[in-house]
């Protein structure tokens, strides 16, 4: 159970990690509150990016909920996926450029650039280690009923983990937008930019090692 409250724990962390990493869109909710002159917009423009946020994330856990082999193959899987946020991590590394499609979609659709966004950047990947973490298929005896079971688990824990982390993300984005909607204003948006790209690299290959140090112990 204290291993379980860890891994939830850790989904809390990254969802408020991501809510201050302006790439993953808190500065595009104070420009639309200012631009509009309305402090209304402000949540509004959250709500589309927490929209756009929840559905990249279960998208990314829900084909791993649905994996009946999980139920005689879960260490393998854990430590396959864990190699897979590793390698987006240093792929990031790598290629520095931020991908033009982000750029293309307009203002109005939060939502959508916010669903991208985590994609591109392989926010839902960090979550995948934490995940299967919480899957727990060794009390499961293989066969049709007990992978059922296995996959109704799985399907609610993946959408409790998206959404526990998007709540973590909106609440910890919201905040830090508020604060510069109020007080800091429109020339932290406009001249300011957290140039996070290498640490978020560097974090992914961190929970990629992390995630795979647990699968092996496992």
């Amino acid at each position: 159970m204290s291993g379980d409250a860890g891994l939830w724990w850790a989904v809390v962390a990254v969802g408020v990690y991501h809510g201050l990493n302006p790439g993953m869109g808190w500065p595009l909710a104070v420009s639309s509150a200012l631009m509009e002159r309305r402090a209304t917009a402000l949540p509004q423009a959250l709500a589309g990016l927490a929209t756009g946020h929840f559905l990249s994330m279960t998208a990314i856990l829900l084909p791993f909920s649905l994996m009946v082999a999980l139920v005689d193959w879960q260490r393998e899987i854990r430590i396959l996926a864990a190699l897979i946020v590793i390698a987006m991590g240093a792929y990031l590394l790598v290629n520095r450029r931020h991908p033009r499609i982000l750029s293309r979609v307009p203002p109005s659709k939060l939502a959508l650039w916010s669903f991208l966004a985590a994609l591109a950047h392989g926010a839902g990947l960090m979550l995948v280690p934490m995940y299967l973490g919480l899957c727990a298929a060794d009390g499961l005896d293989a066969g049709h009923a007990a992978a059922t079971a296995l996959m109704a688990a799985n399907l609610g824990t993946a959408l409790a983990v998206a959404a526990v982390h998007t709540l973590a993300m909106v609440l910890a984005g919201g905040a830090l937008a508020l604060l510069v909607y109020l007080w800091l204003g429109v020339r932290v948006v406009s001249k300011t930019w957290f140039n996070l790209d290498l640490v978020w690299a560097v974090s992914l290959v961190a929970v990629g090692g992390i995630g795979l140090a647990g699968a092996w112990r496992s």
